[in-house]
């Protein structure tokens, strides 16, 4: 077993796409529209669906903002330097929500971003520790 993708309702396609391509450096592998269904999804990723988990981007038709509620938590991305990361976020014209920087009650670097829905993404350093 594996995990295949995550799944995000978005209010703007487009927009979240360029997100996704131009800020994060992530790649379109394939879109498609459901016209009986009135969605259209979009899979991104870092590499193949065949060989890593991706990010399933939906666009309902008729619903342009969600309520992303206190459930969710966070997309993690390894990055090579956090600090680097966050400072391109920025000059992409992204929005850093958390600086780059020691998490509370630890050593690893991290930080957090926004996508234009509001969902936040964490940086984590490719030297994180894991326990």
């Amino acid at each position: 077993m594996r995990i295949l993708h995550t799944m995000l309702r978005v209010g703007d396609l487009q927009k979240s796409i360029d997100f996704y391509q131009n800020v994060l450096g992530m790649k379109l592998l394939r879109q498609k529209e459901y016209p009986k269904g009135e969605f259209t999804l979009a899979f991104l990723g870092y590499g193949s669906e065949e060989e890593e988990a991706v990010l399933e981007l939906t666009y309902n038709w008729d619903q342009s903002e969600y309520d992303l509620g206190d459930g969710y938590g966070h997309i993690a991305i390894e990055v090579p330097d956090v600090y680097e990361a966050a400072d391109n976020v920025k000059k992409a014209g992204g929005k850093v929500v958390r600086e780059a920087g020691p998490m509370n009650a630890g050593s690893t670097i991290i930080a957090f971003v926004e996508d234009p829905d509001g969902y936040q993404i964490e940086f984590i350093g490719e030297d994180h520790v894991r326990s």
